[in-house]
């Protein structure tokens, strides 16, 4: 009797995981779908990073513009210029310029646009709590990579259930660093300049331009 018990206790637990993990994926089209079917995005974000062993604690804040795979990025006082074929690193503080070939069969070149989507392979997902954040209501998905070799333990995505938009992102390593990206602003559809994208290097006289392919 009690191996039929310990038995349809395994059947039970297994159909509730399988059924999370049901859940969990189209919760994530659905974040997907949404994603795509904007023109433009634009976010303001806050990043932490903080790891109480080496009493490390950081907070910078960034914007992000993307329009399918181009992107214009503030962050940490550099501008990064996707165009669509060349990345260009923009780094005042040096006065320096630096200019690469964006390599399509490269997977581990991870784009802002990329991280709105990067779920979608290379992870087994649950879902985690359902949390009641200012008023808006955020489901977290539990992300674990099915690499091995991923210094990342596990992922949680925060995702706000009424708009299917992504609220934050918190990465937890194996070494017990824990980063957070929260999104503070989400805007789509804004009216974009046709040079949003384009690198001009009129703008930067002084600079020296590193060009690396």
């Amino acid at each position: 009797m009690n191996k039929i018990i310990q038995v349809a206790f395994i059947l039970l637990f297994s159909f509730s995981i399988q059924a999370q993990d049901k859940k969990a994926k189209e919760l994530l089209d659905q974040v997907t779908s949404k994603v795509k079917s904007y023109d433009n995005i634009v976010i303001d974000f806050k990043y932490s990073l903080n790891n109480s062993k080496e009493n490390i604690n950081q907070d910078s804040k960034g914007n992000v513009t993307m329009k399918k795979n181009q992107y214009v990025l503030n962050f940490m006082g550099i501008t990064k210029i996707f165009d669509g074929k060349k990345t260009y690193t923009i780094v005042p503080e040096d006065e320096e310029i630096t200019i690469s070939n964006f390599n399509e069969k490269d997977d581990s070149a991870i784009t802002p646009s990329k991280l709105l989507t990067f779920f979608n392979s290379g992870y087994r997902y649950t879902m985690d709590n359902l949390q009641n954040i200012r008023g808006r209501k955020i489901q977290y998905v539990k992300l674990v990579p099915t690499n091995a070799k991923d210094q990342r333990k596990e992922i949680l995505l925060g995702i706000d259930i009424q708009t299917k938009h992504i609220y934050n992102l918190i990465e937890i390593g194996k070494k017990g660093t824990k980063t957070t990206l929260t999104v503070n602003s989400f805007k789509t559809n804004q009216p974009l300049s046709k040079n949003q994208f384009t690198f001009a290097e009129s703008k930067y006289p002084n600079y020296y331009i590193n060009k690396l392919d």
